[in-house]
Parts: C-alpha cells; sequence; structure tokens
C-alpha cells in the first residue's frame, strides 16, 4: 500500500482533529442520555445538577466544534478531498475483504489470552477496523453473518464504554461526596454492563474462530453454488 501524499497526511491530520472535537460532544450527548434514562427516587437533586453541569460541558465542546469548523477550514478541507478523490484507487482485484477481516480478528484474538478492561478496549478498537473491512463484501452472505457478529459486539462493547465514561464523569463532578446514590447507580450498571460485553465478546470470538473464512472455503461455496445453479437449470430445460 503506497505511502500518504503531503496532501492526504494534512487531510488525515484536519479530519482527525475534527473527530476527535465531535466524538466528545457525541460523549456528552450519550452520557446526558443515559443520566436522564437513570430512574432513582433518590438524590434528585444531585441528578439534575450534573445534568446540569453535562448539558454546560456540552455547550463548550459544541463551541469548539463549530469554531473549528470555520469558513476558511471547510473551504481547504474540501479542496483536499477533492485532491485525494482523484488520487483514490478503489479496485478490489485480488483482494477478498472476508479473508482480510478474518485474518485481522484472529490475530487481535492471539494477542489476548484473557478478557479485561483494558482487552476489551482493544476489542472495541479493533472490532469496528473488522466490521468496515467486511462491510466491503456486504452482498455476500458469508459478509452478512460476519458483519451481524461484529455489530453486535461492537454495540455491547460501545453501551459498556458510555457507561463507563458516565460512571467516572459522576465520580469527578461528585467530587469527595460520601454514600453517594446516584454514584453507587451509575456504577452498577456499569459493572452489569461489563459483564455483558464480555460475554458478548467470547460468543463472537467463538462463533468466528471456530470456523473461520479462508480462501479455500470461498472457491468452495462458490462452486457449490455454481453446480446448485447449473443443476436447477438442467432440472428446468427437462421439464
Amino acid at each position: 500500500m503506497p505511502e500518504p501524499d503531503r496532501n492526504q497526511r494534512k487531510l488525515l491530520k484536519q479530519l482527525a482533529r475534527l473527530r476527535r472535537r465531535a466524538g466528545r460532544v457525541r460523549d456528552l450527548d450519550v452520557q446526558i442520555a443515559a443520566l436522564r434514562s437513570l430512574k432513582m427516587s433518590e438524590e434528585p437533586g444531585r441528578k439534575t445538577q450534573l445534568l446540569r453541569n453535562l448539558l454546560e460541558i456540552r455547550s463548550q465542546r459544541e463551541k469548539k466544534l463549530v469554531d473549528a469548523l470555520d469558513t476558511d477550514t471547510v473551504r481547504d478541507l474540501r479542496k483536499r478531498l477533492k485532491r485525494a478523490a482523484a488520487n483514490v484507487d478503489v479496485s478490489l482485484e485480488n483482494f477478498d475483504p472476508l479473508l482480510h477481516a478474518s485474518r485481522m480478528f484472529a490475530r487481535v484474538s492471539a494477542a489476548q489470552a484473557t478478557l479485561s478492561e483494558e482487552v476489551l478496549h482493544k476489542y472495541r478498537i479493533a472490532g469496528k477496523r473488522v466490521r468496515y473491512i467486511a462491510e466491503l463484501a456486504k452482498d455476500r452472505p458469508a459478509a452478512e453473518t460476519m458483519i451481524g457478529q461484529l455489530q453486535r459486539m461492537q454495540d455491547a462493547l460501545g453501551d459498556w464504554h458510555d457507561w463507563l465514561t458516565l460512571s467516572a464523569t459522576v465520580k469527578k463532578l461528585a467530587g469527595n461526596v460520601p454514600h453517594s446514590g446516584l454514584q453507587a447507580a451509575v456504577t452498577n450498571i456499569t459493572r452489569a454492563k461489563l459483564r455483558d460485553a464480555m460475554q458478548v465478546v467470547a460468543e463472537t470470538k467463538a462463533a468466528l474462530l471456530a470456523r473461520p473464512y479462508s480462501k479455500k472455503t470461498s472457491e468452495v461455496h462458490s462452486a457449490d453454488a455454481q453446480s446448485r445453479s447449473a443443476a436447477a437449470q438442467s432440472a428446468t430445460a427437462a421439464a
């Protein structure tokens, strides 16, 4: 794969900066929604105050995002995107997305002995990349199965991560308040989400590693499909 040129490097740097700022706004949206969904009769005032704090922080981050999207920046991004698009080679000849995705997932799994929070973070990041590659072949049945399994894992890991982030925010904003019912409730939900995420990751590993996709199996499935098609055509002609 060729190294990105100067325009592409600059474009990637600009997009990464904008993605980080947009991600910070998105994180606050998720935390606010999660906190609002939390039903508890204790400490209603504390919950209300925390919501106000989160909304204020979100407003500040949104302003930074909007400021970053000034006219000059948007104009420069459009120019660089046009230049990059003119040099993109999207040919998938001699490239099997499912084979590549399967090998990527196998490498990630081989490097992780046991599941832990740190390992789950790695699966959360790697799972997205593997799914993006698999989606290049989304018109194939095998891809639909793999994508569905990876999406389920990504959803469980994302849900856990969102509550983990909220738990850290609650702890930070609550300060040294002893026996906080709000903090205890968020912590309990986060632990439950962690257990769910570990279970889903284990199931995804078992499913994807039990029968790893390979070029050979792909060719066999293709030959079987062609044979069935030919047989059906012969039967129709004979009738």
